[in-house]
C-alpha cells in the first residue's frame, strides 16, 4: 500500500519524538583572522575547482570525495539555494515556521519519524569516511552563506553534518509522504471525533503519474555493440539539477542530484549507469490497532496482551502575522509505528523503513560502482525503499531490480490493505535477500524496460513470471506507457543514442487505442434523429481519422486529450472506490453516453477557451518559465514554447503534465520529463542530455531558460564528460568563494 509517492523526500529516523532543534545562528564574518571553521572552509575551497560549461552545468573537481561534496553543495547553492534550504526545512518538520499554521500537519508527519537527537546519534555512530562527507556537505553550504551575505535564509542559517541523514534518499517523495495529511489532522486536530473500540470488545482530473521511464539496451541490440541506458525521470520540473562530481579517489559521477543532497541520484559514471523508477514492492504497511482506554491511558491489543500505547508530546512551532506561536500534539505509537488515522473504530499505525544511515551509504556508494558486482553489493544494503533500478555498464551487462527493501511477510494476508495489528502473524520477518526479489540480469531479449508498471513485461519473453513471486513484491499493474515501451523496443535493432532518444519520444498515445474505436462505435449506434449525431459528427470524424500520434499541429490530439480529461474527471471517484487506475477504468467501465457526453463537454471547453474545438495541440500545450519560484505561476500573455508530448496518462513516454491548479486557458507543464539522458558505455563514454528550462533558478541568468526551446522539441545537448571537452566549452573556472 501507499505505493504512490508525493513531493519532497525524507528518509526516516527512529520513532521517538522531539521538537526540531532551533537553527544555530550563522555568525557574521569578522575582519581579521578567520576562526577554525572558516579556515577549514577556505582550505577545502582551494582544493576544489568548479568548471561551468557553456550550459552552466557545474563540473566539480576535488582531490578527495569530501572535496567534491563540498564543491557540489556550494555549486547547488549558487544555482538555487532556496530549493536546497526548503528541502531541509521540510525534511526536519519545520515548514510551518516559514509557511505558517497551514503546514502544521505536514510538520507533525515528519516529526513522528525524524528527530535531530536521533539523527545526531546516528551521525556520531557513522563510519569516519561518511562523517567526512557529511561535514563537507554542511561546510559547502555554510561557506556559500559565509561568502554571500546578501542571501538571507528563510530559516536555516547554519547547516549541520547530521542534517544529511534527514534527507538521505533522493526519490520524488520519501515513504513518509504517503501518509494522508487530512486523515492525520482528523486524528490529532482539535475537536476531531476519534473513535475507540469498546473496552470489552474482542479481538477531477486524474493525477499526473508520478514516476519515470528506464530502458537498458544490451550490446547485441546496439549499433556500436555497447550497452545503452535511458535515464528519464518524471518529476516536478526543477526538482533536480544536472551536475558532475569528480575526485582523485575514484568518484566520477554525472547526472541529476536532488537539491541539497551530495550524491547523484540518477546518472552514470564512466563505466556504469543507474536509473530509478518508483513503484516497486509493498514497502509500507498499515496495522489496524484495537485500542481501549483505562484510567486515562490507552492500550492496544496484541495477541493475548493489552500493551500500553506510547504517548509522546510533539511541539509544533508556526509562523503567524504577529510572530511565532506553537501547538503541542500528543502523538500515539504502537510497536508497529505511529498512529496516523482512524478507520472503523480502529486506530491505524504505519510501519516503514527507518534506516537513514544505511540509505545514505547506499545512495552514495552506488555512484562509485564500476561494474555489476560492485553495484549489486551496494544493493545488498537494501535501503532503496522507494524505487526500482534499471542498470547498464561498460562490460555489456544490463540488469533490473524491482524494489530493493522488501520485508518478508505471510503471503496469506492482503498487504494491499490494513492488516490486523493484534495478530502477531502480521509481523515483518526480516528482509528478503536481493537474490530472492524480482531481478533480471542480461535477458536474452536484449532489452529491459520499466515505466512504473509491473515487472512481468520488463524483458519480453524473458520477463519474470508473476506466479513465482508473492503479491506484495509488486504493487502496480501494467500501464499505457509500458505497452508503448514494448512497441518501440521489442523489435528494434541497431540502437544509437539518437534512436534511443527517438524511441523515448515516440509520439504514439497507447491509451487511446481502445477509447477511440469505442467512441466511434457509440456514435454510429446513435439514432439518426439523436441531436448528438450531428453535434459530434465532425469531432468523431477527426478522431476516426487520427493516427493516435501527437504533434504540435494536431487537432485530434487536443480534442482527444480534452475528451480524456472530461472522462477522467467524471470517473475518478468511481475508479478510486474500485481501486482501479482511472485510465483503465474509463477504458472498461464507463457507458456509451458518458463517452459521448464527455466529447461534447470537451468540444465546448475548447471552443470557449480558444474559439473553436479545432485548435492545434501546440497552441494549447506549452512550456513556460517566467520565475524562479518553487510555486510556479503561468501567464497566457507571456512567451512560451509549444510542446507536442502529452501527459503520461495517455501513454506518452515523454511526459508533460500539469499538476498545479489551472488558472490559465493554456496548459503549462510542471511535471514529467525534467532531466533526461541517454548514455553509451563504450571505451569512451558518450552521452546526451536535456534539462527542463535550464540549470539556474535566477531569471537574470542566461542559464535560466537556455535549454527551454530544445526541451520543448525533445532535442538533446552533448554531455561534456571528459575534462578536455569541458575545457573546450568552458564558461567559467573558479574555486568556491571566488
Amino acid at each position: 500500500m501507499f505505493s504512490q509517492r508525493l513531493v519532497f523526500s525524507a528518509l526516516l529516523g527512529c520513532a521517538s519524538l522531539f521538537a526540531a532543534l532551533p537553527a544555530q545562528a550563522q555568525q557574521p564574518a569578522k575582519a581579521g583572522k578567520p576562526n577554525a571553521e572558516q579556515a577549514r572552509w577556505q582550505a577545502m575551497a582551494q582544493r576544489v575547482t568548479i568548471m561551468r560549461d557553456k550550459w552552466g552545468i557545474p563540473h566539480v573537481f576535488g582531490k578527495t570525495d569530501a572535496d567534491a561534496v563540498f564543491g557540489l553543495l556550494y555549486a547547488q547553492a549558487e544555482d538555487d539555494f532556496n530549493r536546497v534550504e526548503l528541502n531541509y526545512i521540510n525534511a526536519l518538520g519545520r515548514l510551518a515556521e516559514v509557511e505558517g499554521e497551514k503546514e502544521l500537519w505536514r510538520d507533525l508527519r515528519m516529526k513522528m519519524f525524524i528527530t535531530p537527537q536521533d539523527m545526531q546519534a546516528k551521525y556520531a555512530a557513522s563510519p569516519a569516511w561518511l562523517k567526512k562527507l557529511m561535514v563537507a556537505f554542511s561546510d559547502g553550504l555554510n561557506f556559500y552563506l559565509h561568502t554571500h551575505p546578501e542571501v538571507k535564509p528563510k530559516l536555516i542559517s547554519h547547516f549541520e553534518p547530521w542534517m544529511a541523514l534527514a534527507f538521505s534518499e533522493g526519490s520524488i517523495g520519501g515513504d513518509i509522504e504517503s501518509i494522508d495529511l487530512k486523515q492525520l489532522e482528523k486524528m490529532y486536530g482539535s475537536g476531531a471525533a476519534v473513535k475507540l473500540a469498546d473496552a470489552d470488545a474482542g479481538s477531477g482530473f486524474g493525477p499526473e503519474p508520478r514516476g519515470s521511464n528506464g530502458f537498458a539496451i544490451a550490446p547485441k541490440r546496439s549499433a556500436s555493440g555497447h550497452a545503452l541506458l535511458l535515464i528519464n525521470p518524471h518529476t516536478s520540473f526543477y526538482f533536480r539539477p544536472e551536475v558532475h562530481m569528480v575526485s582523485e579517489e575514484g568518484l566520477n559521477a554525472y547526472g541529476a542530484v536532488t537539491w541539497g543532497q551530495f550524491f547523484v541520484y540518477q546518472g552514470f559514471n564512466e563505466r556504469a549507469g543507474w536509473m530509478h523508477t518508483s513503484g516497486g514492492g509493498d514497502v509500507i504497511d498499515e496495522y489496524l490497532e484495537t485500542v481501549v482506554e483505562k484510567d486515562g491511558r490507552f492500550f492496544y491489543k496484541y495477541g493475548a496482551e493489552q500493551r500500553p500505547m506510547r504517548a509522546v508530546p510533539i511541539t509544533l512551532p508556526y509562523k503567524t502575522a504577529t510572530g511565532m506561536a506553537s501547538k503541542t500534539v500528543t502523538a500515539y505509537f504502537t510497536h508497529h509505528g505511529p498512529v496516523v488515522r482512524e478507520a472503523g473504530g480502529k486506530w491505524v499505525s504505519v510501519k516503514l523503513m527507518e534506516e537513514p544511515l544505511k540509505a545514505l551509504t547506499q545512495s552514495y556508494t552506488r555512484t562509485k560502482a564500476t561494474g555489476y558486482k560492485q553495484f549489486y553489493k551496494s544493493m545488498e544494503l537494501r535501503t532503496n525503499s522507494s524505487n526500482n533500478t534499471v542498470y547498464a555498464d561498460a562490460d555489456g551487462t544490463i540488469a533490473y531490480f524491482h524494489g530493493n527493501f522488501v520485508p518478508k511477510r505471510d503471503p496469506s494476508f492482503d498487504w494491499a490493505h490494513a492488516v490486523d495489528g493484534a495478530n502477531p502473524a502480521t509481523e515483518w520477518r526480516g528482509l528478503h535477500d536481493v537474490k530472492d526479489t524480482i531481478i533480471l540480469k542480461n535477458p536474452a531479449s536484449g532489452y529491459i524496460l520499466n515505466t512504473n508498471n509491473w515487472p512481468f513485461a520488463a524483458a519480453g519473453a524473458d520477463s519474470p513470471r508473476q506466479k513465482d513471486y508473492a503479491a506484495y513484491m509488486w504493487t502496480l499493474p501494467e500501464n499505457a506507457r509500458g505497452l508503448h515501451a514494448i512497441k518501440v523496443l521489442q523489435d528494434a535493432q541497431g540502437f544509437t543514442l539518437d534512436s534511443l532518444v527517438a524511441a523515448a519520444y515516440d509520439s504514439y498515445l497507447t491509451a487511446f487505442e481502445p477509447l477511440v474505436p469505442a467512441l466511434v462505435k457509440d456514435w454510429e449506434a446513435l439514432p439518426e434523429n439523436d441531436p448528438q449525431k450531428a453535434q459530434l459528427a465532425a469531432q468523431v470524424a477527426a478522431l476516426r481519422g487520427w493516427d493516435l500520434r501527437f504533434s504540435v499541429t494536431s487537432v485530434p490530439t487536443a480534442l482527444a486529450v480534452y475528451w480524456g480529461q472530461q472522462m477522467v474527471a467524471g470517473a475518478s471517484a468511481a475508479a478510486r472506490a474500485k481501486e482501479i487506475p482511472v485510465v483503465d477504468y474509463i477504458g472498461s467501465s464507463i457507458t456509451a453516453q458518458e463517452r459521448l457526453q464527455a466529447l461534447a463537454r470537451a468540444s465546448d471547453k475548447l471552443a470557449a477557451d480558444f474559439g473553436t474545438w479545432q485548435t492545434p495541440w501546440g497552441e494549447i500545450n506549452r512550456f513556460q518559465r517566467i520565475s524562479g519560484a518553487v510555486d510556479q505561476q503561468y501567464d497566457d500573455s507571456k512567451p512560451s514554447y509549444p510542446v507536442a508530448f502529452t501527459s503520461a496518462n495517455w501513454g506518452s513516454l515523454a511526459s508533460f503534465g500539469m499538476v498545479a491548479k489551472q488558472k490559465t486557458k493554456r496548459i503549462y507543464g510542471d511535471r514529467g520529463n525534467s532531466f533526461v539522458a541517454v548514455v553509451e558505455f563504450g571505451p569512451r563514454l558518450r552521452a546526451k542530455s536535456i534539462l527542463a528550462g535550464g540549470q539556474s533558478a535566477d531569471p537574470a541568468s542566461k542559464h535560466f531558460s537556455d535549454q527551454a526551446e530544445m526541451y520543448s522539441k525533445g532535442q538533446f545537448k552533448d554531455v561534456l564528460f571528459y575534462k578536455a571537452d569541458i575545457e573546450a566549452s568552458l564558461e567559467r573556472k573558479y574555486h568556491p568563494g571566488k
